[in-house]
């Protein structure tokens, strides 16, 4: 073999070894363009423990998280096929299972129950939703419960236009607002059928998402219960008019569809609110100011994509969790610039999927807990593994050691 040959072979050897090299970079720029670093999780399939007391749960209508990490939900305690599902609460009884739970069930950080209450009073003290709806728990440890029934014509009862406060283990502490009242998005007196309440607890402020009837966010001192200030969509007086179904090719509304669904605060001044059948979050400084939308999954139709959002625990709030109960997800967000860095989850009856994923919230420990309503009728955790790269695809199911 020729000189000559030998240090051709030698060139084409360098070429291909280099191509080589540069494909292997591309491909690992590639795989690193495909993931980001977030926060990361598992389903927890063990938690909560199971119920006592032959217990089972109706439409799992909100969740939260005081400052022990005790987990709050309240569920429906009527929405039951009486015949099959609560046949242990019959007269007389047609089986040994099942009962409702009270609506209101405390769970501890290892998914026990630790005290459970709730429903009508027997003494008439207040009025019990017709239908409950979200709730949630301030720095004093006292559980805030709003509703978003239409009514009630068997009893009479009228829509539900009222806040309950409750103590942390369910004394009853105050109505806030005039149960029974018609929509009307500018009254100070009253809500129209509340989605859920959070908290500014440096300003003591509780910020309203209100609601189902009303179309605005409200915000009161958290004291009193007077409302200080209201708004609509891109801060506008809210109005009450029909603007009808949403329609994805139709320019966004200048105002709220019902139901405005989440109105939670960040440290930094800013309040996000779920538009949930426009399918976008509204951003606001906590005055009403507008500062900016983004929309998700833009072509949900129906029920809409943007059900319920909680931050995660860090000083700085950095990221955002959305709940999007028709497409059964969860969107991992960076909160400041509304980016979707992940998202994981599918719609399904096992652990770590939903059948209408309604509300979410956080621990300090970053852990996530969701709830369902509709069938879905459970509440899941999903413990946190840090942060770490993951996929900018949709994860699906996340389940252990997967």
């Amino acid at each position: 073999m020729s000189r000559r040959t030998h240090v051709l072979i030698a060139v084409a050897l360098a070429a291909t070894i280099g191509a080589l090299a540069a494909g292997e970079r591309t491909l690992e720029a590639a795989a690193r363009a495909d993931t980001v670093s977030a926060p990361r999780f598992e389903v927890d399939p063990r938690w909560p423990k199971p119920l006592p007391n032959h217990w089972v749960m109706g439409n799992v209508i909100g969740v939260g998280v005081d400052a022990r990490d005790h987990v709050f939900i309240v569920h429906r305690a009527d929405t039951f096929d009486p015949q099959k599902e609560i046949g242990a609460a019959q007269n007389p009884p047609l089986s040994e299972c099942c009962v409702p739970a009270p609506p209101v069930i405390e769970f501890d950080p290892a998914g026990n129950v630790v005290n459970a209450w709730g429903g009508p009073p027997k003494d008439n003290a207040y009025v019990w939703p017709t239908s409950n709806h979200g709730i949630s728990v301030d720095d004093q440890g006292n559980v805030w419960i709003g509703g978003n029934g239409a009514g009630n014509a068997q009893t009479g009862q009228g829509p539900d236009s009222h806040i309950l406060k409750f103590t942390h283990d369910g004394k009853y502490l105050a109505t806030i607002g005039v149960p029974g009242q018609p929509t009307d998005s500018r009254s100070t007196a009253h809500f129209g059928r509340v989605a859920k309440i959070s908290f500014d607890v440096p300003a003591q402020e509780a910020f309203v998402a209100d609601g189902y009837a009303n179309h605005r966010v409200a915000v009161l001192d958290m004291k009193s219960g007077a409302v200080k200030r209201f708004w609509g969509a891109y801060g506008n007086v809210p109005s009450d008019s029909n603007f009808g179904p949403y329609n994805p090719d139709a320019p966004l509304i200048n105002q709220f569809r019902t139901p405005v669904h989440c109105a939670e605060p960040s440290t930094d001044g800013l309040v996000y609110v779920c538009d949930r059948p426009n399918d976008r979050i509204q951003v606001f400084e906590k005055s009403g100011k507008f500062v900016k939308e983004k929309q998700v999954s833009p072509r949900t139709l129906g029920d809409g994509s943007v059900w319920d959002i909680a931050f995660s625990k860090d000083k700085d709030q950095k990221y955002l969790f959305l709940a999007d109960g028709k497409n059964e997800r969860i969107y991992v967000m960076d909160r400041k610039s509304l980016e979707i860095l992940t998202s994981f989850g599918d719609g399904g009856r096992q652990p770590g999927m939903w059948f209408a994923v309604h509300s979410i919230a956080t621990d300090s420990k970053g852990n996530i807990f969701t709830t369902e309503t509709y069938e879905g009728k459970r509440v899941q955790k999903f413990a946190s593994k840090g942060i770490g790269p993951v996929t900018r695809a949709h994860q699906g199911v996340l389940w252990p050691g997967r």
